[in-house]
């Protein structure tokens, strides 16, 4: 075989080793002002699927998210298990997204595993009001925690917040969002954060396959939806929409058709939480 071809065969096999190992989590855009949430706007939700060609599955796709978990087309299952979270404390910055305000753990923060599979936890993020609903009730605020398996596949943990007492992680970072609040600062280290103290509360939880809730609404995300829903100060929701710099009163996606799709709600043989 000669040098040339060697060469080329050495590029081809270093090209494909590229895509399996690069992620493909973060498939969410990372300049989010290249959209926004106007339902009438030119850049709105009902325009992301013809903004760009890649963004395309945003308007045709038939596994979109967020979604209404309507009690009566769930089924109630008890053998998917309880979550098994193996998170660890781990340097992390907020970073100001355009339309959001996203904590990012810098080397991965711990894992989830669900089905066999561990899925390393990237970052969280909120949005308000909810995007996804219960019986069509949108709620105050939701958390995104996203994570990614070795071999690219996402799973995003959802919590939805009422207005009430202050969430305690949130109160953690206050000092820290105030001071990026009315700046154009995008990225602020905040030093070592520990995912557990983002409290769940309940064992329940609503299971789908759904997608990215922004462009560019890449499918076969799995989600896992906490049935209890938490509270949070109004202070403090309006403290994460000050904090970025668009017009919008809220950073909410519609919810989209189940389209035939299952939902599961697990629930523990032994019923003993909310």
């Amino acid at each position: 075989m000669g040098k040339f071809a060697i060469q080329v065969l050495f590029f081809t096999f270093f090209f494909a080793f590229l895509l399996l190992i690069l992620p493909t989590t973060s498939q969410e855009v990372e300049n989010e002002r290249e959209f926004d949430y106007e339902r009438n706007g030119e850049k709105g939700p009902a325009q992301w699927g013809k903004m760009h060609k890649e963004w395309s599955v945003c308007s045709n796709g038939t596994m979109q998210s967020p979604v209404d978990l309507l009690d009566q087309r769930v089924e109630v299952v008890s053998h998917l298990g309880r979550l098994s979270r193996s998170y660890n404390p781990a340097n992390a910055t907020l970073k100001n997204r355009g339309h959001d305000i996203m904590l990012e753990w810098e080397s991965g923060a711990g894992t989830i595993e669900i089905n066999g599979t561990e899925y390393i936890l990237k970052q969280c993020h909120w949005h308000s009001l909810s995007e996804h609903t219960i019986d069509g009730r949108r709620f105050a605020l939701e958390l995104h925690m996203v994570h990614e398996s070795l071999d690219g596949k996402v799973a995003v943990v959802g919590i939805m917040y009422i207005i009430g007492r202050p969430d305690s992680f949130l109160s953690s970072l206050t000092e820290h969002l105030k001071s990026i609040s009315g700046t154009y600062e995008e990225v602020r280290s905040v030093g070592i954060v520990n995912p557990k103290d983002i409290k769940i509360g309940s064992r329940k939880y609503y299971r789908y396959i759904g997608s990215l809730t922004v462009p560019p609404c890449t499918e076969n995300v799995l989600w896992t939806m906490i049935k209890k829903v938490r509270t949070v100060t109004r202070e403090q929701v309006r403290l994460l929409r000050v904090a970025v710099h668009d017009e919008s009163d809220t950073n909410a996606r519609p919810v989209q058709q189940m389209n035939g799709r299952s939902m599961h709600l697990y629930r523990p043989e032994v019923d003993s939480d909310d």
